[in-house]
């Protein structure tokens, strides 16, 4: 098992936008193409901008196939287009790949 975490960074007033567009369309994309959600979580204290979000693999291979059907299917496209039609929700992404230790809780 490994884990991915991603971080969103809004355009300044964004975030609630982009909240929405996870919760109304993203995750029902996620299901369907095999992005599997551990969570997802702002920031009460610090930077008020960011999505950071947790899914979960069985390995890379499993990764690299789940983000390419997602990122090809043109109703993900489509939708995300119209949740941008006023300009773009996040500045910038960043990830991390993570595998549990051996003493992890987690799988």
């Amino acid at each position: 098992m490994i884990y991915e975490i991603r971080t969103y960074y809004t355009i300044p007033g964004k975030l609630p936008e982009l909240n929405k567009r996870f919760a109304d369309i993203t995750i029902d994309l996620f299901k369907k193409h095999g992005l599997q959600v551990v969570g997802f979580w702002t920031e009460d204290v610090g930077e008020n901008n960011k999505l950071i979000y947790m899914l979960r693999f069985n390995d890379m291979d499993h990764r690299d196939q789940a983000w390419q059907s997602f990122r090809a299917d043109p109703n993900r496209e489509k939708a995300f287009a119209e949740t941008e039609k006023y300009g773009p929700l996040v500045a910038r992404i960043t990830n991390r790949i993570l595998k549990p230790t051996p003493y992890s809780p987690l799988p």
